[in-house]
C-alpha cells in the first residue's frame, strides 16, 4: 500500500527536487478572477527562478502582465511521482531583453546547443518571450497514496 508523504523542505531542498523536474502546470488568473492553467516545460536558472519559455500573445502572458501572481504545481515524469507546489512573483520579458534568458532556460532544461547563434536567431525570429517567477513560498513535496493513518505495521 502506498502511503502519502509531505515532505517540508528549505529552499535548497526545493531547488535541488526542481531542478530535475521541467514539467509543470502553471496556474495565472483571467481578467475574470478565475485560474487559467497552462500545462508547460520549466527550468531553474541559476538565480533559483522558475523560468518558462512562452509567445507574447499566449493568455499566461497577458493574465501575468495584468497580474504578476502566479502559482505552478511541478510535476516528476512519472503521473504518480512526487511532485510541489510553488508560489510566486512572475516577470515577462520580450524580445530584446528575453534572449540571454532564453539561452539559460534552454541550458537549465537540455544542457548546451550546438550552434548557439541558430538558436539565439530562431528565437528572435519567433518572437520568444521568457517569464521569471520568484519563488516566494512552496508547499511539502508530496507523493498521492493512502494517509498514513491507514499504514498496516
Amino acid at each position: 500500500m502506498a502511503i502519502a508523504t509531505a515532505d517540508r523542505v528549505d529552499r535548497e531542498g526545493l531547488l535541488e527536487f526542481v531542478r530535475p523536474r521541467h514539467k509543470a502546470v502553471l496556474v495565472t488568473t483571467r481578467s475574470d478572477g478565475r485560474p487559467q492553467m497552462s500545462p508547460l516545460t520549466c527550468g531553474v536558472d541559476t538565480a533559483g527562478r522558475l523560468v518558462i519559455s512562452t509567445y507574447p500573445e499566449r493568455a499566461k502572458t497577458r493574465n501575468l502582465r495584468r497580474d504578476p501572481q502566479a502559482s505552478a504545481c511541478v510535476l516528476s515524469d512519472e503521473f504518480n511521482g512526487p511532485w510541489v507546489q510553488v508560489d510566486g512573483t512572475a516577470e515577462v520579458l520580450d524580445m530584446p531583453d528575453a534572449l540571454e534568458g532564453l539561452v539559460e532556460y534552454f541550458r537549465c532544461i537540455s544542457g548546451e546547443h550546438p550552434d548557439w547563434d541558430e538558436y539565439r536567431e530562431a528565437m528572435v525570429r519567433q518572437d520568444k518571450s521568457l517569464i521569471r517567477i520568484t519563488i516566494e513560498s512552496w508547499g511539502p513535496i508530496a507523493t498521492g497514496g493512502f494517509p498514513p493513518r491507514l499504514a498496516q505495521d
